[in-house]
């Protein structure tokens, strides 16, 4: 899959000190999720890439094009939806996204139209005549992801989509979100520090740690390669059980109350280990599949040394 985002070296620096420190690596998935805790960097990141900030040292790319030499064309590839609010408050909602849609390159009418069509997709069709500084914080939520959409762009930047929403709100955006990436025809990075909205909207994560990657990794692959690692419980085992098992390829081992733990290798099915199980009158009372959480990948990025990739 041709790479979204390659940072080569890419370093940003604030006076003396270093915020972002030779970031190297390739995104390729239809959602990426930035994360790291307050400070790491992830909306500095974003903001390089849209060209807010400028590169002290090395480079990044957004489709092949150079930040440092391409900035102009690839702002018409890419869509912003910011942390913070940044309304003219006494703008109503659908000329305010329609100013946004002529910034980025659409004539009056079109951008007119597609301002229309965006604030009804996102739900807020009713309203689009109200001033935005009497909108809820979900509506101005919405106000912000119909901006950011609304000129039809190849990748969206979606900075703390879910900051502060209420559970329905929540449910809502994430919704849309999953909408936009299984519509196939554009790309997300989703920064936020919520691993629960990550791991339900992003196939792909990259985890921040004071300037540094800490950890990079595809979910897709990780939720795959994990489903031969299992965790059973059985009762009535004994060692001509898992002789068996290991006869089948399988790693077993054992602990104390039935309890064993396998990896599987390709091409073995859990039929075959409720058949041997059968044919040597063993329960398996329990089986669950194990695999790393996003929490769990988060945490070991967590501990481990400072520029871990």
């Amino acid at each position: 899959m041709e790479p979204v985002i390659e940072l080569d070296n890419l370093e940003v620096r604030f006076g003396e000190r270093t915020i972002l420190k030779k970031l190297n690596g390739s995104l390729a998935g239809r959602a990426i999720g930035l994360l790291g805790p307050n400070g790491a960097g992830k909306s500095t990141l974003i903001q390089t890439l849209l060209g807010f900030v400028p590169v002290s040292s090395g480079t990044a790319s957004v489709f092949g094009h150079d930040i440092r030499r391409d900035l102009r064309h690839i702002r018409t590839l890419i869509g912003y939806m910011p942390e913070n609010d940044s309304f003219i408050a006494s703008m109503t909602g659908v000329h305010f996204v329609r100013l946004m849609a002529e910034l980025s390159g659409l004539p009056p009418e079109q951008a007119m139209e597609r301002a229309h069509e965006a604030f009804f997709w996102v739900g807020l069709g009713e309203a689009r005549y109200r001033q935005l500084g009497a909108y809820s914080l979900g509506m101005k939520q919405l106000a912000k992801l119909a901006q950011a959409i609304v000129h039809g762009p190849k990748l969206l930047f979606l900075d703390e989509p879910t900051n502060g929403l209420d559970p329905p709100a929540r449910s809502r955006m994430i919704h849309l979100i999953q909408e936009i990436r299984d519509r196939g025809d554009l790309h997300l990075m989703i920064s936020s520090h919520l691993l629960h909205d990550v791991e339900e909207c992003c196939d792909q994560v990259m985890i921040l740690k004071e300037g540094c990657i800490a950890a990079s990794c595809n979910l897709e692959e990780e939720r795959r390669a994990n489903r031969k690692f299992l965790e059973l419980e059985v009762r009535g085992a004994n060692g001509t059980f898992t002789a068996a098992l290991e006869t089948l390829g399988c790693e077993a081992a054992t602990f104390p109350n039935g309890r064993m733990k396998l990896v599987m290798p390709d091409g073995v099915e859990i039929r075959q280990l409720y058949a041997l199980a059968a044919e040597r009158n063993v329960q398996i009372r329990r089986l669950n599949h194990k695999r790393d959480s996003l929490e769990d990948i988060f945490l070991k990025a967590m501990e481990a040394p400072n520029g871990g990739l």
